[in-house]
């Protein structure tokens, strides 16, 4: 299990639970949402970031083995098989697409979407800087998920909209601070992350404008669904934690893990007192 949760960064999920229930409180606002759907909500977001976390190494695990950052890492030493990491993959598409089918139809029609997008993000820094937008739509169909699980169609979705671009932008904005570390090694490798290809300097101001832009769809969203004065004061914190990331991003693990786990859950706050209180 340790292997396990080694390899597929199981610790990442503190970034996009709080953003998938935070759909899930959106689409219920007219009621608690049922425990049974709260569940498989869970089980389906686990066998997604597994299933994505799973592709993303065994894809890049030559690059992994030529970076000294990411050498020790399950498939470049040998701790874990390509064959292993099949079947992590096989069992996490499995418990994802079978919570969707027990959420409801329409989740499991849709449920080939997020699929497809793990399988391409990876491959995109090989061809262009839009990579970090990758990673950030992968998280971003998150909120959609959630509201699919309590309302699933394609009516009024401008909240959950907003919500997702909110985190299309942040988690964009965070990937190239997380991309600093690699600055060089992607320069050598030719690789498109937005440090190598326009300086660290730079990638972090556009980094700032992201969480800027981030910061400004969630006010949008705070003001389009009428939420409760009471949760203003975690939108301001989420808005503090962005800026405080900025400032912190010469400290990768600082501003990457900890700000940002932190500010997942100020957000799911936020909603979750916005439309109940």
């Amino acid at each position: 299990m340790k292997r396990y949760f080694s390899f597929v960064k199981i610790e990442h999920t503190l970034f996009s639970l709080p953003l998938i229930y935070s759909g899930v409180m959106l689409a219920s606002r007219d009621g608690a949402p049922p425990l049974r759907i709260l569940i498989l909500v869970l089980t389906a977001a686990t066998g997604a970031r597994t299933v994505a976390f799973a592709l993303n190494r065994i894809i890049d695990r030559q690059i992994d083995a030529r970076n000294p950052r990411t050498a020790s890492r399950d498939l470049p030493t040998g701790r874990m098989t390509l064959w292993d990491a099949a079947w992590v993959t096989i069992a996490g598409g499995a418990l994802y697409c079978g919570s969707a089918l027990l959420i409801s139809p329409f989740c499991l029609y849709m449920a080939p979407i997020p699929l497809a997008v793990f399988i391409i993000y990876p491959t995109m820094k090989r061809y262009t800087p839009l990579a970090h937008f990758g990673v950030g739509l992968g998280l971003a169909m998150g909120p959609l998920g959630g509201w699919f699980a309590i309302s699933p169609s394609f009516h009024d979705l401008s909240a959950p909209a907003l919500l997702a671009l909110f985190t299309l932008f942040w988690v964009a904005g965070f990937d190239i601070i997380y991309a600093t570390l690699d600055e060089e090694f992607d320069r050598r490798e030719s690789l498109y992350s937005f440090p190598a290809r326009f300086g660290k300097r730079t990638a972090l101001r556009i980094s700032a404008v992201f969480h800027g832009i981030a910061f400004l769809l969630l006010v949008a969203l705070f003001l389009y669904s009428y939420m409760s004065l009471l949760a203003l004061p975690l939108l301001l914190l989420t808005g503090g934690l962005l800026y405080l990331e900025q400032r912190k991003a010469e400290d990768v693990p600082l501003a990457f893990f900890r700000i940002n786990a932190v500010a997942g859950f100020a957000v799911f706050c936020m909603v979750l007192i916005g439309v109940y209180a």
